[in-house]
């Protein structure tokens, strides 16, 4: 029975240990990385949807402000009430 070759390695070839690959030394570059501009977008897009997730849907300082706007009997007049009339009439489209 006969082996024909063992890939690139022969068995009957020395193996030379003293070829070895050269090392780039002191002659190195340090690593860097460049975005693109689409990139530093989509991270900034990214950061303010991560920072809307985490906020209240309601918020509480904001509330009370109405809450104590609405206690004060002379707060709600005539121009108060047409305003919200008004505005309402234009988000409902009317």
């Amino acid at each position: 029975m006969t082996i024909e070759g063992l890939g690139p390695i022969q068995p009957n070839q020395p193996i030379n240990r003293s070829e070895r690959p050269q090392s780039a030394g002191n002659d190195r570059q340090a690593d860097s990385v460049s975005l693109s501009d689409e990139a530093k977008l989509k991270a900034e897009l990214y950061q303010a949807t991560e920072q809307v997730r985490s906020t209240e849907d309601i918020r509480a300082d904001r509330v009370a402000e109405v809450k104590q706007k609405l206690d004060d009997p002379s707060y709600i007049d005539n121009a108060v009430l047409s305003t919200v009339a008004d505005r309402l009439m234009d988000v409902f489209g009317l």
